[in-house]
């Protein structure tokens, strides 16, 4: 059920980077459409996306409408509605690896929204991220209140994740990047603190001597669809454990943190990584199982086989 908040938000301009691709227009435009109906995105607020395509405003538009009815069934019930909340969105086609001299799209369309918020949300490849952020700090689009917001994965291992936050951390202040897993949007994920801090029966028992061991389970219902190329190259273990796991082993597993900031639940996180056993090669065939997902049913309905999405075997 939709639950409207009040929690007054300024005015903004978004900037999606990879508008077009899968992460947008499955997680972050259905989210921005709840936020509109909770009242959070204020008249002269504006999303504007980016990517290669070339296109229009409106053709981007339709590509919205079209994929809201997909991904968010039942949540623009109201025609008017979405069609109020699609006038917040704009297009730029930009190609991010050209260089800041051919960016003159993207900064006339931020210099019609002087003095709104500045937010650039890079829902595109790691590889593109510093790339992306050296453009914007050339091209005099970054301003010191602007911020920026990475989607996980940082990177592909330690090296590339370190290049990732210094050449960001060139042009950005720390505490203006923000690294996003989205796994920790989800409802249930948010309430593991509450019942493990809050819940009188279930604190005190939540420990070593009482729980023999914990299963993570992450059951999704979806296969890679129009992600193949991307997967294939990154894999389960990137893509799913390094990630959206591991956060859900800290929550599991961190002491009680000082406050429910975002520092005191950080620095309790690290104290579990840090605490964990490391894992080698020789660990690899001993303690893990691969597999690939066959075809078969999902909610009653036909799914392909992971090797039938890819379009070979792998």
């Amino acid at each position: 059920m939709h639950r409207p908040t009040f929690v007054p938000v300024p005015p903004f301009d978004l900037v999606v980077f990879g508008a077009t691709g899968d992460l947008s227009q499955r997680k972050l435009f259905p989210s921005l459409l709840h936020r509109f109906l909770d009242g959070q995105i204020p008249p002269n607020a504006r999303i504007i996306g980016a990517a290669r395509t070339s296109m229009d405003t409106d053709a981007f538009r339709q590509i919205v409408h079209d994929n809201q009815a997909k991904f968010a069934p039942g949540v623009c019930i109201d025609e008017a509605k979405c069609s109020e909340f699609l006038k917040h969105v704009h297009y730029v086609t930009l190609d991010v690896m050209a260089p800041a001299s051919q960016w003159a799209a993207l900064k006339q369309a931020l210099a019609d929204g002087a003095g709104n918020a500045r937010i650039f949300y890079l829902a595109t490849a790691p590889n593109l991220f510093v790339p992306i952020a050296q453009r914007l700090g050339e091209a005099k689009l970054a301003s010191p209140t602007s911020r920026i917001v990475l989607e996980k994965p940082i990177g592909r291992d330690l090296a590339s994740a370190r290049e990732i936050n210094d050449g960001v951390g060139a042009v950005f202040d720390e505490q203006r990047i923000f690294r996003i897993d989205h796994y920790l949007g989800k409802e249930t994920v948010q309430n593991l603190l509450v019942l493990r801090f809050s819940n009188m029966l279930v604190e005190p028992i939540w420990s070593r001597q009482t729980i023999d061991h914990v299963q993570i389970t992450v059951a999704e219902e979806i296969g890679v669809e129009g992600r193949a190329d991307y997967y294939d190259k990154s894999g389960a273990l990137r893509d799913m454990v390094q990630n959206h796991i591991m956060q859900l082993l800290c929550l599991t597993a961190l002491e009680a943190p000082n406050s429910m900031d975002a520092d005191a639940i950080r620095t309790e996180k690290i104290k579990v990584l840090s605490a964990l056993r490391h894992f080698d090669a020789r660990d690899v065939a001993a303690k893990t199982v691969r597999g690939q997902y066959r075809a078969g049913l999902v909610g009653g309905k036909p799914a392909p086989s992971y090797a039938e999405e890819i379009g070979r075997a792998s």
